[in-house]
C-alpha cells in the first residue's frame, strides 16, 4: 500500500490561508457561513469533518470550489486510514 504523508486538516488551512490572513474573527465567520461558532471553532481544531453542505458554505464565502474543501478532507482522512490500516481485521473474500 502506498504511504501517504501527513496532509493537513482543511480547518488549520481555513485559519491560516483564508481567517488570519484576512483578519476575520470566528464569530464574522460563523455567522456569515449561518453556523454556530462553536462548530466552526470544532472544524478548525480539526475535531469535526467538513460536510459537503460545509464545502459549499466555504467555497461560497472564499471564491474557492467545494472540491478543494472535500478534497483537503479526504486526503487528510486517508492518510489517517493508512495510519490505522493494520487494525482493520476482514476476511478476504476475493483471491
Amino acid at each position: 500500500m502506498p504511504r501517504m504523508h501527513s496532509p493537513t486538516h482543511p480547518g488549520q488551512i481555513l485559519e491560516e490561508l483564508y481567517i488570519k490572513p484576512h483578519n476575520l474573527t470566528i464569530t464574522e465567520v460563523a455567522s456569515a457561513l449561518g453556523v454556530a461558532r462553536k462548530n466552526l471553532y470544532a472544524i478548525i481544531k480539526g475535531e469535526y469533518s467538513i460536510s459537503v453542505e460545509m464545502a459549499f458554505k466555504l467555497s461560497k464565502a472564499f471564491d474557492t470550489t467545494p472540491e478543494f474543501w472535500l478534497q483537503a478532507q479526504m486526503n487528510y482522512d486517508l492518510a489517517k486510514g493508512y495510519k490505522e490500516a493494520s487494525k482493520i481485521k476482514v476476511k478476504r473474500l476475493l483471491k
